[in-house]
């Protein structure tokens, strides 16, 4: 099978299109033929190795432990392993499998996927996993929200935050999106109530005050950040460059107060039940996927150089199998 394949860390030049094996799901697991695949900040970082945490993770320590990225996946069930109860040969899935998933097949355990909605193509299931999982655990776990609650977006326009916007505004949040002149619109269209052009305005120093910020991209110190919180407000860093998302990490708990402002962050984790629940939220048209680009397996490279770039409009797309 045709696999996009890196054995060192580096830019997207590392990348190669290449004959590999075709795997074979074991016990637990199943095959997918991989109909579309979708990239995320998680790939930069695990091809670029930006955040040294990588190598100390099980990732490699000096060259990538598995050689294939792509953690979302959409595509139909080719084969299954000993012990698969949820699903069979044909079902249409779509979930977060980790890695491996810019190749023409891929293995992965069952809890990590979902029939696929019904109402979505395979492109627009494979935007949804890890984007929408890091905005559902940040805003709902992290973030504890709640309805009625002042929420804000910073960097309403990526591929979290697109997602992000639409969940808050499900959980029935009063949501204001922070974003570039370009993608105000968008912002609207998405359902914000409020927006704001960080190139016009610093939210940070207006003076108004939110229960909940979920910072999916865009800088601002965290002393920025939690003066604009309200007395018990909650900040999440999601994403961000790797200095974002270590002052986050190292310095949240020393911020956070007791009993009042709290400085958290979240990473995606494969959860069988929050996935379910976009499932639910996606067949019922409360969250709906934005797609920037749409890129062939063969450009991956050039689909990771774009997402490096920080200005995405939403998810960007790999179609690997051709539209079915």
């Amino acid at each position: 099978m045709k696999a996009i394949v890196y054995t060192q860390y580096g830019t997207p030049d590392v990348l190669r299109l290449q004959d590999v094996e075709k795997p074979t799901p074991s016990d637990g697991e199943v095959l997918v033929k991989v109909a579309a695949a979708s990239v995320n900040a998680l790939d930069w970082h695990l091809l670029t190795a930006d955040i040294f945490l990588v190598r100390l993770m099980g990732m490699g320590l000096l060259k990538p432990k598995n050689q294939i990225l792509g953690a979302d996946i959409a595509g139909r069930v080719e084969a299954v392993g000993k012990n698969i109860s949820r699903f069979k040969i044909g079902d249409e899935v779509f979930g977060d499998i980790g890695h491996g998933g810019f190749a023409e097949y891929a293995t992965a355990p069952e809890r990590t996927l979902a029939l696929k909605p019904a109402n979505l193509s395979f492109e627009a299931a494979a935007a949804v996993p890890v984007a929408a999982l890091t905005a559902l655990q940040g805003l709902r776990k992290s973030g504890k929200i709640q309805a009625g609650q002042k929420v804000l977006i910073n960097g309403a326009a990526g591929g979290v935050g697109t997602f992000a916007v639409q969940i808050a505004k499900a959980f029935g949040a009063e949501v204001t999106a922070v974003c570039s002149t370009r993608n105000l619109e968008q912002a609207r269209q998405l359902g914000a109530d409020h927006v704001i052009d960080y190139t016009q305005e610093n939210f940070t120093q207006s003076g108004k005050l939110y229960d909940l910020i979920f910072a999916a991209n865009g800088y601002h110190p965290l002393s920025a950040y939690k003066r604009a919180l309200t007395p018990r407000g909650i900040y999440v860093m999601a994403g961000g460059k790797a200095s974002q998302i270590f002052e986050a990490m190292l310095l949240g708990n020393l911020f956070s107060e007791k009993n009042g402002r709290t400085m958290s962050n979240v990473s995606a984790q494969i959860d069988l039940q929050d996935l379910l629940t976009l499932k639910e939220m996606l067949e019922a048209e409360k969250v709906i996927p934005a797609i920037d680009k749409r890129y062939p397996l063969s450009e991956v490279p050039e689909a990771l150089r774009h997402l490096g770039g920080g200005h995405a409009r939403g998810k960007i797309v790999i179609t690997v199998a051709g539209k079915e």
